[in-house]
């Protein structure tokens, strides 16, 4: 079975790069690049789109996301033609999809090699804005998103669900295309969706951007879905393992020890600074100092790149503090 791959792609906003042409990223300064940095410094809300790993590989799996999008039955499904598809219509879709033919080939074409993870048979994606974003705006933003880069191509279907803060849509793609090709998704692929999906909002008035957290001065990684999920429901032991490691070696080494992933991101900051930096001159170079002052004040906004062990052991230490205050006013 052939795989389709999107090429890879640079950022829009590849701060970086501005840092390494040096005076010569004025030619490199956009008007599309112009607006990101406007957006950025001005800090418009960001969109998200996750790719979901988990139950893609067989029907099962996939019947029970359907069920699961759907409210078992309770929300319609829009499919990829526009029509609404009421009830639990997971079995019919994967059937007119052809689910069951593209679960049996790989394992006909694969019999005779070392054992591989299956191949997925759709891609799960959820597209989100933060509360207060106009649902039906985000819904219409991905519908035409979607019809830009699938229709034709690749089967699927959206929901949107508002029972969440967050309005966001439940993207169901078959992995493979009409023509027989498979969709891989990488990390330039993500980039490539987050842009678009932004632009689709932006079209229809709602403030959106796109741009790597780095860019942003954030050095927290966003949290698995599973795990977010887990932790709203109170139920997360990852998060209380991990915050237990971190108390335990907190105590028992006085701090925490240098971590080897401290000095790259201490060298990203760093790098994106120089980047804003080049950026800010730019825009003054070509007359915009209002957009340059925009730039300084946002990058002097930045807090210190910490590690995820960094935050949580910052998180034990507020909450020590408080529980002290609190002993104190008893």
């Amino acid at each position: 079975m052939k795989t389709f791959k999107l090429p890879k792609a640079e950022p829009l906003l590849n701060i970086a790069s501005y840092a390494r042409g040096g005076s010569r990223a004025a030619d490199r300064l956009t008007p599309a690049q112009i607006d990101h940095i406007r957006l950025t410094v001005n800090r418009a809300p960001e969109v998200v789109v996750k790719v979901l790993s988990k139950g893609s590989s067989n029907l099962k799996a996939v019947g029970r996301h359907f069920d699961y999008i759907g409210r078992q039955g309770d929300l319609a499904l829009e499919s990829d033609d526009g029509y609404a598809l009421t009830g639990r219509v997971g079995e019919a879709l994967m059937d007119d999809w052809g689910l069951d033919i593209d679960e049996l080939r790989p394992q006909a074409n694969l019999a005779a090699l070392p054992a591989r993870k299956p191949m997925k048979l759709v891609h799960k994606l959820v597209f989100s804005m933060p509360a207060g974003t106009p649902p039906q705006k985000v819904l219409s933003a991905v519908r035409n998103f979607a019809r830009e880069e699938f229709h034709g191509q690749h089967r699927y279907a959206m929901v949107l669900h508002t029972d969440e803060p967050h309005p966001h849509v439940h993207l169901v793609l078959r992995a493979t295309s009409e023509d027989g090709l498979r969709l891989n998704i990488r990390k330039a692929t993500l980039r490539h969706w987050r842009s678009q999906f932004a632009q689709q909002l932006r079209d229809l008035g709602v403030p959106a951007n796109a741009t790597e957290r780095a860019v942003r001065g954030e050095s927290r990684k966003s949290m698995k879905d599973g795990i977010y999920r887990a932790r709203q429901r109170r139920e997360s032991t990852h998060t209380r393992t991990r915050a237990q490691d971190v108390a335990t070696e907190m105590v028992a080494s006085r701090g925490l020890p240098p971590e080897p992933g401290k000095r790259t991101l201490l060298s990203t900051r760093a790098a994106v600074l120089r980047g804003w930096r080049a950026a800010a001159a730019t825009l003054i170079q070509h007359g915009d100092r209002s957009l340059a002052a925009d730039v300084v004040k946002f990058t002097d906004s930045f807090e210190q790149p910490l590690t995820d062990r960094e935050w949580i052991a910052r998180s034990l230490l507020a909450l020590s503090r408080a529980r002290q205050r609190d002993a104190m006013t008893l």
